[in-house]
């Protein structure tokens, strides 16, 4: 069932709780944003080595355990059969259990939006706009609205091709002081010039919410 996936043990500090997101694009006519999880990053041991790496959860995982920033927390997991479709390091993880709770600093006013994240209905009704990767490493990286999704861009429809990469999104409110969109992504398709998203599908996604939403 799992081809080359093993599973693993893992424990580690958790360092930032981000949704677990899947981008299906098609050009620039279709961008549809899937909301399936979290993807829990944390600073410890996995499979006997010590190191950074990320770890899918369920929604009804996070709910259940609400793990937080600086909390640390042990479980199972699997590796990833594809590396290029799936962003996190770990998935289909179990036997989840907090064995220190955190004492994280959290800041007075954000942004960064530094607290536990909400459930996969608002991030769906609050839609994502394109997020600066580089603030997405930096500034927004433990931020409840940022997130690295797994994107899958069909290149011949016809016959069911894709190609994938990882996209940075944000969720967060239109008139966040930290938020940049960085470069227009393109996306190509088979025997056609690539297009350019450059931000209008942003506008689309995000059209339930004002601009302090």
């Amino acid at each position: 069932m799992y081809n080359d996936s093993v599973k693993i043990c893992w424990s580690g500090v958790i360092t930032s709780i981000q949704p677990r997101t899947r981008v299906w694009r098609y050009l620039t006519h279709n961008r549809t944003h899937y909301h399936i999880g979290y993807n829990i990053f944390l600073d410890g041991c996995a499979d006997g080595a010590d190191k950074q790496f990320v770890v899918a959860i369920s929604e009804k995982q996070q709910q259940s355990g609400e793990y937080g920033i600086g909390d640390t927390i042990s479980g199972t997991a699997w590796s990833k059969q594809y590396p290029e479709r799936e962003f996190a390091d770990y998935y289909r993880a179990g036997a989840l259990k907090r064995t220190k709770a955190g004492n994280a600093v959290i800041p007075i006013r954000p942004p960064p939006w530094i607290m536990m994240p909400p459930d996969m209905a608002t991030y769906e009704w609050r839609g994502a706009r394109m997020l600066s990767k580089s603030l997405w490493k930096d500034k927004c990286f433990q931020c409840i609205w940022a997130t690295m999704s797994n994107v899958e861009i069909i290149w011949d429809f016809d016959k069911k091709i894709s190609k994938y990469r990882f996209e940075s999104f944000c969720y967060g409110p239109k008139s966040c002081k930290l938020y940049k969109m960085g470069k227009a992504r393109s996306v190509s398709y088979k025997n056609m010039e690539s297009s350019l998203d450059e931000g209008w599908i942003d506008d689309m996604c995000t059209e339930n919410r004002d601009w302090d939403d």
